[in-house]
């Protein structure tokens, strides 16, 4: 078995600079140690610092058993469930705890673990299936605080909201270096289908049916954040009015990311010659927009909502997964409150992404006018569960806030394409473009 000792910085770096959770792929490491560990029956959960030249550095979670790959061993991924179930604490080497914690009811879940997989195509964190009933998700990259996801997910079963995996517990560290949530313990979805992959499959095959299916993910969505709104007696979740001073650091900061979108874009690049000028009218058309005014409140989101943070159960309804928020953002940002509306703009976009890559990946054309009616399917859907107070009053409102979510979104896009994926570079721009094609506000 793998001890604390074992964990050399010569083997801390080559294992961890290999994982596809990794996030720092690239840069030099200057130093990696164990800051604090828990030696559990055949197993070592250790808190790990990655050190980089320039001072910075970045916290990770290693589960090690007999490997340092410790969660493809059915034996580790067992005990960590059973630590949940039975609320076990573990002191840490440098006098920290880990806290495990199950959901009052969870008890009795995971007695019986036969069977044990590994997600493979985890990209941020690791998720291992037990039985096809349940799934432990094992947070990797470490911030302080709660994780919102499960800060997300204790609400919503609290509040009996039923379009989300139940949560069965979770545990945390609370030590010197930061007190962080390692990982949650919910119910497995089987046979359920990622609604990104869905909607790429029934483009081709049945769209009408897709489309479909979208008045009701816009209801589930009204009603989750309904929900989210639903308890003003919990600060970390009272609905608030929206200050002049929300409006004007949303306003900035979304200025600030267009102007350094726009600030080095390469010249070889033809697909950005419909906005390469255009930074400057770009502002503008959003500084008419927040200075419209807004309305509605400011509520806990979901964060990074898209077709890939849904499945379609068995059921025949949607579940909505992943409530970490975007990982690009501190913690601090993705636990922020903000309009209902940029949960909606990520869905909007995300519709507008499958109409464009079903071509790439499936080699066939949206029927004309999907998106549109895609877009229309949901928002109706939508309007129809939302509590009318959340969201601006009236049509023209509404839409002048979510086109301003709807180009932050877009510009996030454009950057991540820039460096992932220069080929989908025409999808943001033609979001870009549509914005800038809409009718200027008048005040």
């Amino acid at each position: 078995m793998t001890t604390s000792a074992d964990l050399t910085e010569e083997a801390l770096v080559e294992y961890i600079a290999a994982q596809r959770w990794y996030g720092s792929k690239g840069r030099e490491v200057a130093h990696a140690a164990v800051v604090d560990c828990a030696e559990l029956p055949g197993a070592v959960v250790a808190l790990v610092e990655v050190r980089f030249p320039e001072g910075t550095h970045d916290m990770y979670q290693l589960v090690a058993g007999d490997h340092l790959d410790g969660l493809a061993e059915p034996r580790v991924a067992r005990e960590l469930v059973q630590r949940i179930r039975s609320s076990a604490s573990q002191l840490t080497r440098d006098g920290g705890t880990i806290f495990f914690q199950v959901i009052e009811g969870s008890a009795g879940v995971g007695t019986e673990l036969s069977t044990v997989r590994v997600i493979d195509s985890e990209q941020t964190n690791s998720s291992v299936v037990f039985d096809d009933q349940l799934i432990l998700k094992v947070y990797r990259r470490l911030e302080a605080g709660i994780n919102p996801e499960l800060e997300m997910l204790r609400f919503l079963s609290e509040h009996e909201f039923e379009n989300v995996p139940r949560l069965h517990g979770w545990y945390a560290y609370h030590g010197r270096p930061a007190e962080s949530t390692l990982g949650i313990l919910q119910t497995f979805v089987p046979d359920a289908l990622d609604g990104w992959e869905l909607a790429l499959d029934e483009l081709v095959d049945a769209p009408e049916r897709f489309l479909g299916r979208l008045g009701r993910l816009g209801e589930v969505t009204g009603a989750m954040h309904t929900c989210l709104a639903s308890d003003a007696a919990d600060p970390s979740f009272a609905p608030e009015e929206p200050s002049l001073e929300s409006l004007g650091l949303l306003t900035a900061t979304i200025d600030e990311e267009i102007a350094g979108a726009f600030l080095d874009l390469p010249d070889d690049l033809e697909a950005l010659d419909p906005i390469r000028q255009r930074g400057e009218e770009i502002r503008d058309r959003l500084r008419e927009r927040t200075h419209a005014g807004t309305g509605g409140r400011i509520i806990r989101d979901h964060g990074d909502f898209h077709l890939g943070q849904t499945l379609w159960a068995p059921s025949g309804d949607w579940v909505i997964l992943d409530f970490e928020g975007e990982p690009a953002r501190s913690m601090p940002e993705r636990r922020r409150k903000r309009s209902p509306l940029r949960d909606v703009a990520g869905m909007l976009r995300s519709f507008a992404y499958v109409a464009s890559a079903v071509e790439q990946l499936r080699g066939s054309a949206a029927p004309s006018g999907w998106e549109e009616r895609a877009r229309a399917e949901f928002l109706d859907g939508y309007l129809s569960s939302v509590d009318p107070l959340l969201v601006p009053p009236g049509p023209e409102a509404f839409e002048k806030i979510l086109s301003v979510f709807e180009l932050e979104k877009a510009v996030y896009e454009l950057r991540y394409e820039l460096s992932m994926r220069p080929d989908w570079l025409p999808i943001p721009v033609a979001g870009i473009l549509r914005i800038l094609e809409e009718e200027p506000v008048t005040t």
